[in-house]
């Protein structure tokens, strides 16, 4: 086991030296680092596991940040400065790390037999003296069905990368590895990563279409928080700065929760996601909040979202929702938090689009008609890890004539990007960044975003403006395929003669190679005996 895991070690050591691609990320470091820290999991549920290699990505994240502050202080003793005064490091938004919780100490005591109980030590202490991380980081390292063998090799594995230090910081390496691990994790659990894993090609789509330059942005199902990342680096992509938005979400789910809180503190999000996990249906933290951005993907057809206990709830100004599924509790729950000139963009299943049982339709009908929807999406299949549901997003407007695009009242645009994506694998198609380019510029040209350049037309196959009559005439359905029509088909200019000549031609020649082909083979079988 030794032998082996040192290959892995200098593997990880010599892909982290590789020259950064346009992106800024190490090309084949993040799949290295996870074939080999996988390969350290032996019979760990991946639910499990994935706290154990998060939590140390996390500590030496934050160890490596300090170490390098530690570094400079430590330089500058003579004018004052003190390397071991927490507030240096918190006036520079790094956090504190005491002395027993620095990565140094972890990799001197890997193969202690107690280091186990070393790590959880470490991340209390980080917890005590950072309260922002308060309840959030693992502490489970002590564990009996954690082999601590493994576990100080992955300390060993994890202390070859740097990963929070200035220059890595710029390449934000820990985000790639860190989302890499997350997509990862997610494939490996099924579906229960679906509860909290977007891919993230889904997540850059809504975020280009949607735009957050500047206000409160909000997901009451934030996951892992990727929604919030993304915003983060539309933001700063387009020249903006990182605290132009405010950052409010929820997650009911404790370990999920912990995992947002982690992932948004490694990248100096300031967020506010409660002070624990709780449920957006029944216990929503952020009962005023009208955010300008609602950003969520739900779970698909909830049935068990106890709607029962909420029939007469004020959040339903369109009907009251199923108890059997929770799609149009969710989208009246974004349309609730919305400012007057809010937008929303959000996953859901297609059913959502057509779907008349119990009521659902009737809701979907007040929604279009109080026009509140702008835009549908049909996207691919196969783009999701945990289910094979096929999806679409749905964007709201509070309001359609607020001066901050072109009036479109009564226009709702549907864009079926069925054919769209690449297959990154046997079962997993992908949004490219043209695909989502694509997507983005055509609903911002129809929208009239100001300094677009494209002027919109509709296309066949691919996108339409419809009117209201038009939603109505459908039955309030908004499949976008009943508006697309079908692609336009290129003349290639042959006369239909002679292209009917050509391919009876060519169809000749085939048959004629065909039988040549099959005399061959039967005198070969007759040569060897086949057949008496």
């Amino acid at each position: 086991m030794k032998s082996s895991t040192n290959k892995e070690n200098v593997k990880v050591a010599k892909a982290a030296s590789k020259p950064a691609n346009g992106n800024g990320a190490n090309l084949g470091f993040e799949a290295t680092l996870w074939k080999a820290a996988d390969a350290l999991r032996a019979n760990m549920d991946a639910a499990e596991y994935k706290h154990v290699v998060l939590g140390l990505i996390f500590l030496k994240y934050i160890s490596d940040a300090f170490e390098e502050k530690h570094a400079e202080l430590v330089k500058d003793k003579k004018s004052g400065a003190d390397p071991e005064d927490p507030d240096e490091y918190r006036a520079v938004n790094i956090f504190w790390v005491p002395p027993e919780a620095r990565w140094s100490t972890l990799k001197h005591r890997a193969k202690d037999p107690l280091v186990g109980k070393i790590v959880d030590d470490a991340m209390l202490a980080i917890e005590r003296d950072n309260p922002t991380l308060k309840g959030v980081l693992p502490k489970d390292y002590a564990h009996p069905r954690l082999d601590k063998q493994r576990l100080g090799q992955l300390i060993d594995l994890i202390g070859n990368i740097g990963l929070g230090d200035a220059e890595n910081r710029s390449k934000d390496i820990l985000g790639r590895v860190y989302e890499y691990f997350l997509s990862e994790f997610a494939s490996a659990e099924g579906k229960k990563g679906g509860q909290f894993y977007t891919p993230r090609s889904v997540v850059k789509l809504l975020v280009e279409m949607l735009a957050p330059y500047k206000g409160r942005v909000y997901d009451p199902a934030c996951g892992s928080g990727g929604m919030f990342v993304q915003s983060e680096k539309f933001i700063e992509e387009h020249g903006g700065k990182i605290g132009d938005i405010s950052v409010y979400g929820q997650e009911s789910n404790h370990t999920t929760w912990r995992l947002a809180k982690m992932n948004l503190a490694i990248r100096g999000i300031d967020s506010n996601l409660g002070k624990e996990h709780a449920d957006s249906f029944h216990r929503d933290l952020h009962p005023d909040l009208r955010a300008d951005y609602v950003l969520a993907n739900p779970p698909f057809n909830d049935s068990d979202w106890r709607g029962e206990l909420l029939k007469d709830d004020k959040r339903w100004q369109f009907g009251t929702p199923p108890s059997g599924n929770a799609n149009f509790a969710w989208v009246q729950h974004f349309i609730y938090h919305l400012a007057p000139q809010g937008l929303a963009g959000f996953v859901l299943a297609n059913g959502s689009m057509s779907s008349n049982q119990s009521g659902e339709g009737d809701i979907r009908r007040a929604i279009i008609e109080a026009d509140l929807v702008d835009c549908m999406v049909a996207l691919p299949g196969q783009l999701f890890y945990s289910t094979q549901i096929p999806v679409c997003l749905w964007f709201l407007s509070r309001s359609k004539g607020n001066g901050r695009f072109r009036k479109r009242p009564g226009e709702t645009l549907f864009i079926d990007a069925r054919k769209l994506g690449t297959m990154i694998d046997r079962v997993h198609r992908e949004l490219t960044d043209d695909d989502i380019k694509k997507i983005a510029e055509t609903y911002h040209a129809w929208r009239g975003d100001k300094g677009t350049k494209t002027k919109y037309e509709d296309v066949p196959g691919f996108c339409k403006s419809a009117t209201l009559a038009d939603i109505q005439h459908h039955g309030h359905i908004l499949t976008p395929g009943r508006y697309v029509g079908a692609a336009e088909v290129e003349d290639d200019g042959e006369p239909f003669d002679d292209k009917m000549k050509r391919l009876t031609d060519e169809l000749r020649e085939q048959t004629k190679q065909s039988a040549k082909l099959d005399k061959l083979i039967w005198a070969n079988l007759e040569d060897i005996g086949y057949g008496g």
